[in-house]
């Protein structure tokens, strides 16, 4: 939501005395009234001022918060307290770029996909994790991220992984609704939500881990079954969210998951090639995702429920490093960067991190710099935006 000139005036001290009354009880009981809530109204202007807007929107359009599900890629660290999962990064040399240089568990060296569109959206700078204990109620207003690493569409591949499946998250979405409404009624909640950027980023996982790392999906589904499954638990999860009051649905696709330099080392051979395989299973599960969006769109009255591809932006920047000025594309910088991420990428391990991270398109040996998401976010939102209004 951005503020015009005229929101920010009634914010200064002298437009509050102007509209104060001079004499009789009930006058300055109203004018304490109205003082509190221009104050409260300045606190949620102050908020939406955080970042500067590089994104213009459509029209008269607003988003009032972004909240985001999934899993790794956009998760700030939801993960932070469950010692049930290897799956967390709140420990460095993982925020080295973040001010401070503190780990907040974003997988990255700094900040992630959800950062990046707040701030792009002119919201504010970080997007907060949802399980984060420091959340104040004046965050929950302008959005969070209620996604957790390891998470995917199959409810098996968080419970391998020990974290948050999207029904739990969705569970989280239902409280943080109830939150929101005690902050601000029902009303406003129900405007907050209905027009909010919503993401669901996830299905790289069910594809590099539960089918073709572990097998445990291959007893059972081939490749076109296995993508069915996890279409029909992303509609489901769409169709929720809708059913929550949420219309503005951004639904990424599958990344080229083999090429990241894991799976490079994984399954791509001596040379570490891309894995084909685990690419052609992300393209049909794109090609069935597109295809169900659509229909999506057709049946959920008055929604935007957008497809956006990531897949491409991603494997551009791979196959093309130095178009972006990249040198780097096979290997993380995180140690030797051919399988360190989460707990191997540590401040113990031997090689260290490499001298300059904003020369590789990988942070790990699973996740991109800052630097390469500043860039597939910029593309997504430039392509993508006006479609959500």
């Amino acid at each position: 939501m951005h503020a015009d000139t005229g929101g920010l005036a009634m914010c200064s001290p002298q437009w509050v005395r102007q509209r104060q009354c001079s004499s009789n009880t009930i006058c300055i009981f109203i004018s304490y009234v109205n003082i509190f809530f221009v104050l409260f109204l300045c606190n949620i202007i102050n908020i939406t001022e955080a970042a500067a807007a590089t994104i213009k929107l459509p029209g008269n359009a607003s988003v009032s918060a972004v909240i985001i599900f999934g899993d790794s890629i956009v998760d700030t660290g939801n993960n932070n307290n469950n010692f049930k999962t290897l799956a967390r990064s709140n420990f460095p040399p993982y925020g080295k770029d973040l001010k401070g240089g503190m780990p907040t568990g974003r997988y990255s060296n700094g900040k992630v996909p959800s950062d990046l569109i707040v701030e792009a959206l002119g919201i504010k700078e970080l997007l907060p994790a949802y399980l984060d204990p420091t959340l104040q109620p004046k965050d929950l207003l302008t959005g969070v991220v209620i996604a957790a690493g390891g998470a995917g569409y199959d409810p098996l591949t968080a419970q391998v992984a020990g974290v948050a499946s999207l029904s739990d998250q969705l569970k989280q979405f239902k409280e943080y609704i109830k939150r929101v409404k005690a902050i601000a009624g029902e009303e406003r909640t129900n405007f907050i939500i209905s027009n909010s950027l919503i993401f669901v980023v996830a299905g790289s996982n069910d594809i590099s881990n539960t089918y073709f790392l572990s097998g445990i999906r291959k007893l059972e589904y081939d490749v076109p079954s296995y993508t069915d499954l996890m279409i029909n638990y992303a509609s489901e999860f769409v169709k929720d969210l809708y059913g929550l009051g949420a219309r503005r649905i951004g639904v990424l696709n599958s990344p080229p998951i083999g090429c990241v330099p894991s799976q490079r080392t994984v399954a791509g051979g001596v040379l570490r090639e891309c894995d084909e395989k685990q690419n052609q299973a992300s393209q049909l599960f794109n090609s069935k995702l597109s295809a169900e969006a659509d229909e999506l769109n057709k049946n959920l009255p008055n929604s935007r429920v957008v497809y956006i591809d990531i897949y491409n932006p991603l494997l551009d920047l791979i196959n093309n490093p130095t178009k972006y000025g990249f040198e780097v594309a096979n290997k993380g910088c995180c140690g030797s960067g051919i399988i360190e991420v989460t707990k191997l990428c540590n401040q113990i391990q031997p090689a260290g991190t490499c001298s300059d991270d904003s020369k590789y398109v990988f942070w790990d040996s699973y996740h991109p710099t800052e630097r390469a998401y500043k860039i597939i976010v910029q593309q997504i939102l430039d392509k993508y935006t006006n479609f959500f209004f």
